[in-house]
């Protein structure tokens, strides 16, 4: 059995880089929230003195550092996506 399916149309192609788009944006806060939730969890470890300061402030870095690693993970990503949908 064979079916033709035919190419994707330029406006069709656009939208689905829009849907594209909207996902990566809801990665994206679902990955601040998490980055949030941390936050809070090491503010509470502080505050509680079950770390030090110096320990909260390396944390804080480090939590930061992969956030950033998985933003710039999702960019890439969501750029390689685009440029497949908007290949002819």
């Amino acid at each position: 059995i064979r079916i033709s399916i035919p190419q994707l149309s330029e406006e069709r192609r656009q939208e689905l880089v829009k849907v594209v788009r909207k996902r990566i944006e809801e990665r994206r806060i679902a990955v601040r929230n998490l980055r949030h939730e941390a936050m809070n969890e090491l503010k509470g470890l502080e505050k509680d003195k079950e770390i030090s300061q110096d320990e909260h402030k390396r944390a804080l870095n480090q939590l930061q550092k992969l956030t950033d690693s998985f933003m710039l993970d999702i960019e890439q990503i969501g750029r390689d996506k685009e440029v497949e949908l908007m290949e002819v």
